[in-house]
């Protein structure tokens, strides 16, 4: 008989729900617990603990007298906050950065410092405390240019500005209207790169490090990259952005020697490393580095890597990833969003959502993923947050990917349903014109 493993998801959305799910697809015998989980994940069989837990150091203890064997944090909140040193303190295996190693995400300074330091291309930058030497600067570099605040602000940190007037704007709100908070004592005023975005996952345990298939975000709400940015609208997996020559590129100038200087800094970082990439002119540089898996690009990239997940992440927490093997099945993963109407504006909750077992049981490729659900008095899936639910489909072609996730987004319902019609529409355009070349 095979030994039951025991797992802790720690987080309560979409990417924390595609992570459950890889579990599973895993041939292991698992008991997986989530905190704070959310209702889909609790429906495929996590438990959700229901213990009131304050502190991540309670979380450790709980993990602790619940002998689990690993956990996997999902958030970037709890690892900037040191979340895995604590665990770690107790002897626990952790799947996450360090504190020390999570500001990569966690101070924008940090990571451009690190850049400049140790010749790793991103755009042109530099850092203010102050309105005024902010605004003096602006006026000597013009628009357009970025505006991104070093600290945390929920992926709604970083302002394109394509006029002076937006720019002026964007430091009232940070310094005069305090609207990021603490996030905003320092500002980073940067280049605006020109050319195409991607993310890109590095699983690494600070030594060896493995390369998941490369996805392209949607951040604004609307078709066509109108309207403002959300957290993401949906993703596609792989992107033929990135080609073979590309992708060697960024692991040789980029990927490698991020690694080398943070083990130089004493920060060695294990974990999940996110980099947005933007190919630009100059060739590809970084425009951010997240310390955890993106959301939504999660739900289009695992569904697309095969192999013993459990095992995967507890290798890499314990600095073993080489020992791990997995294979990348050829074709593409879809991931569309549907977003309660409003966001990322002012929405309301507690709509009745019908289709979801429809959507999810009608194809064996296709996955839904909870992100903001609740239950009703009668056990019934209700809207609760601004990304609802997502759905995630994959095939041997990105068209035949996109028709079935967008079959199982027409199969779900809700009051105010809001969604893009064009997830996967770039790499379409792209592939028709390597065709025709």
């Amino acid at each position: 008989m095979d030994f039951l493993n025991t797992v802790l998801i720690v987080g309560s959305g979409g990417r924390e729900h595609a992570l459950l799910k890889a579990l599973l697809r895993s041939d292991r015998p698992l008991c997986i617990y989530a905190y704070p989980g959310n209702p889909g994940m609790e429906r495929d069989g996590c438990t959700i603990i229901d213990k009131k837990i304050d502190t991540w150091e309670g979380l450790a203890g709980w993990a602790e007298e619940n002998e689990i064997d690993l956990t996997l944090v999902g958030p970037e909140m709890p690892l900037v906050e040191g979340i895995t040193d604590i665990f770690q303190k107790k002897g626990l295996c952790v799947f996450g950065p360090t504190k020390a190693a999570a500001r990569i995400e966690g101070s924008k300074v940090f990571a451009k410092n690190l850049m400049k330091k140790h010749g790793i291309p991103t755009a042109d930058f530099e850092v203010f405390s102050n309105k005024d030497e902010a605004l003096a600067y602006l006026e000597e570099k013009g628009a357009p240019i970025v505006i991104k605040v070093s600290g945390l602000a929920a992926g709604k940190g970083a302002i394109v500005c394509d006029t002076m007037e937006a720019a002026r704007k964007a430091i009232g709100e940070i310094y005069d209207r305090k609207s990021f908070g603490e996030a905003g004592s320092q500002v980073i005023i940067e280049e605006k790169m020109k050319g195409e975005e991607a993310s890109l996952f590095i699983l690494t345990d600070g030594n060896n490090y493995k390369i998941l298939p490369v996805a392209q975000d949607h951040k604004a709400i609307f078709d066509n990259d109108q309207g403002p940015n959300t957290g993401g609208m949906g993703a596609f997996a792989p992107t033929p952005m990135v080609d073979k020559s590309m992708l060697k590129q960024i692991e040789t100038d980029i990927i490698v020697p991020t690694l080398a200087a943070m083990k130089e800094e004493r920060s060695l970082y294990r974990g999940l490393l996110y980099l947005g990439i933007m190919a630009t002119e100059d060739g590809p540089k970084v425009v951010e580095f997240n310390c955890r898996f993106g959301d939504p690009e999660t739900q289009s990239v695992l569904p697309l890597v095969e192999c013993d997940w459990y095992n995967a992440f507890k290798a890499c927490a314990l600095g073993r990833l080489d020992t791990v093997s997995w294979t990348v099945k050829p074709g593409y993963c879809v991931n569309v969003v549907l977003a309660s109407q409003g966001y990322p504006g002012e929405y309301e909750r507690g709509k009745p959502i019908d289709g979801i077992d429809e959507a999810e049981h009608a194809k064996p490729n296709r996955d839904v993923y909870h992100s903001a659900t609740a239950l009703d008095n009668e056990g019934h899936f209700v809207t609760n947050g601004g990304r609802v639910v997502s759905v995630s489909a994959w095939a041997d072609t990105l068209a035949d990917a996109i028709g079935i996730a967008y079959e199982g987004v027409a199969q779900i319902d809700f009051k105010g349903k809001t969604f893009r019609k064009d997830i996967g529409a770039k790499g379409l355009q792209r592939l028709k014109r390597a065709r025709q070349s």
